[in-house]
């Protein structure tokens, strides 16, 4: 299987699931913005953590495995969708990119 098949394969979180979650509580969630450190300070979700997706596999062991995990990036679907690839082969059961990522994310809580 490549890479794009199992991007596929990879469900994405939805924008309103993950605010819920958040409302009720953030200590089982753990947001990684994939996105390179300039992307990040220029805006990121306030409960994300910046791991470039370069840095992610040699950074994984600093992640709660049984947390529940986002990956995000700019729009969703390709950096985010790759990292929870990776971070579900890497034992990660519960990760997931974000459907619209941090555009969406801001888009949704500006109405």
């Amino acid at each position: 299987m490549n890479k794009m098949q199992e991007q596929l394969l990879q469900e994405c979180f939805a924008l309103e699931d993950l605010q819920k979650l958040l409302k009720k509580s953030s200590k089982d969630i753990t947001i990684i913005d994939v996105r390179s450190q300039e992307e990040y300070v220029e805006k990121h979700i306030p409960a994300a953590i910046n791991i470039p997706l370069g840095e992610l596999q040699a950074r994984s062991k600093e992640l709660p495995i049984d947390s529940i995990i986002i990956t995000v990036c700019g729009k969703g679907g390709g950096r985010s969708a790759e990292a929870a690839v990776l971070l579900k082969k890497s034992g990660f059961c519960k990760a997931n990119y974000l459907c619209g990522g941090t555009f969406g994310w801001f888009d949704l809580v500006s109405f």
